[in-house]
């Protein structure tokens, strides 16, 4: 395969290698149909020493036909015959280095910038795809119905969607659209401040403006492709976004247990949403040595604020009482990278 498209690489690029000469000659054989080399030269601006050169040129890429007559004539090629086994190539190939350009974006860990709006709309579409257990999104109503497929695969896998909707004037109607095939829990924001954004599993994270998605000039989205830095974009929808947003719907239907999760937020207000006996199985460090550690035990009590900027959990384990917080927890002993809540027993991570 890779022989195969390096000869693509070099059909292509041979073909396409056109200098201005043969631009303007080929141009004017289109236009005209069939001229001779003098009737190029006063139509263009070809020395007529060169023209010969020139077309010459043209026909070995096979874009024109010469005949040998007195003059000589060179024809048009209908660019149907003259490009279409080179426009397969050139699809083929496109799908190709497609294909090896973002499969190692995936395993790559970096915080990188981008301006392109088709580069940011990939990185979404990479984000949303990679959830496993959790996904965060803020989406216009465009951007909505574009990876509505996306989202519904998502959840057909389990994984549990917050989207956000802005600007809300905008917003699909619930009686005509289907959210809850798309999300779990659905919020509208006002205003084209809002940015667009996506969290997956809290590590793999996107940021842009709707600006940057809309007019393509000048401005930035953050991509965090699988970094630690990714928390800032959860902490940030989570706090800012999503607790002054409207509800709009929610999946009443209780998912079952074990569930994991990357937002102790999210596992906070389920705990408390939910009611009953709680144990959970927590894989973090601890916040002053920072030491990876591994804790299971009860769920004796939770702390929440409405305004989200307060969650932990405290678990009672065989050597007491330890309080988990969310990512860069400072207050409690644990930071949560990854927490596993269960009904009757402490759920096996590895499971």
């Amino acid at each position: 395969m890779a022989d195969d498209l390096r000869q693509t690489l070099d059909v292509i690029g041979e073909r396409f290698n056109l200098g201005e000469y043969e631009i303007d000659a080929y141009l004017a054989v289109l236009e005209a149909g069939q001229l001779t080399a003098s009737e190029i030269a006063d139509r263009t601006d070809i020395p007529q020493p060169r023209v010969y050169d020139t077309v010459r040129s043209l026909a070995d890429r096979g874009l024109v036909e010469l005949r040998e007559s007195r003059p000589m004539q060179i024809v048009a090629i209908d660019p149907e015959d003259a490009f279409g086994e080179i426009q397969s190539s050139f699809t083929e190939m496109v799908e190709e280095l497609t294909a090896r350009y973002t499969a190692p974006a995936r395993e790559t860990e970096a915080v990188s910038l981008v301006k392109s709006r088709s580069t940011i709309i990939r990185h979404l579409n990479d984000c949303i795809e990679a959830a496993e257990y959790e996904l965060a999104v803020s989406l216009t109503p465009e951007l909505l119905k574009q990876f509505a497929d996306d989202l519904a695969d998502r959840i057909d896998a389990g994984v549990s969607v917050d989207l956000l909707v802005t600007p809300a004037s905008a917003a699909p109607d619930p009686e005509a659209f289907e959210y809850l095939s798309v999300a779990t829990t659905v919020r509208t924001r006002r205003g084209i401040t809002t940015p667009v954004l996506a969290v997956a599993d809290g590590e793999h994270s996107v940021y842009a403006t709707q600006d940057a998605l809309r007019d393509d000039r000048e401005r930035y989205g953050v991509i965090f492709n699988r970094s630690a830095l990714g928390f800032l974009i959860s902490g940030f929808f989570g706090t800012v976004l999503w607790s002054t947003a409207e509800p709009l719907t929610a999946d009443t239907t209780e998912r079952p247990f074990p569930r994991r999760y990357a937002s102790i937020r999210r596992a906070v207000k389920d705990i408390r949403g939910l009611g009953g006996e709680f144990y959970a199985t927590v894989e973090g460090r601890d916040i002053e040595t920072g030491e990876p550690r591994v804790l299971s035990g009860k769920v004796i009590d939770v702390a929440f604020q409405e305004s989200e900027e307060v969650a932990a959990v405290s678990i009672e384990t065989d050597d007491g009482v330890v309080e988990i917080g969310g990512l860069v927890a400072a207050l409690e002993d644990i930071e949560g990278q990854e927490i596993h809540i269960g009904r009757e027993t402490p759920p096996d991570p590895d499971r």
